[in-house]
């Protein structure tokens, strides 16, 4: 079964992703601050994780600069989740991160339909790459 982390403020935003993630078959941890975002990580070694630039206790950016450091964590694919405009998606790209998804555009308020097939594009990226290399 595939382990996902998902790190994310909103309670709303965390509970309906993780509900999606659930019953679409992922086994599912979540994370409301990032310091218990790198905890888990580091803990459970998921094969993907979704992470929240705003985060409480520990910001996004800095959690992400944390899992490239450690050797434990740095081959982890990570995928920045977040409210930001798609211009910083080149820099986090640079910091290690895997992918950007726009919250807006996932339109959670309206399903887990566009949330399920970006997760499924990005695993099937991962696959068949093998490797952390990046991709539009």
């Amino acid at each position: 079964m595939i382990k996902i982390l998902l790190a994310e403020d909103s309670k709303f935003l965390r509970l309906a992703t993780e509900r999606a993630l659930t019953r679409a078959g992922y086994e599912v941890c979540s994370a409301a601050d990032g310091e218990k975002a790198l905890e888990l990580a580091r803990e459970r070694l998921p094969d993907l994780i979704l992470l929240d630039m705003l985060l409480p206790k520990m910001s996004g950016p800095d959690v992400l600069a944390a899992l490239q450091k450690d050797g434990l964590t740095r081959r982890i694919p990570v995928v920045v989740m977040t409210g930001m405009s798609q211009k910083n998606a080149e820099r986090l790209r640079k910091e290690g991160a895997l992918g950007f998804l726009e919250k807006s555009a996932l339109e959670l308020d309206k399903g887990s339909e566009k949330l399920l097939s970006a997760v499924r594009e990005i695993l099937k990226q991962i696959s068949a790459e093998g490797s952390r290399t990046t991709t539009a």
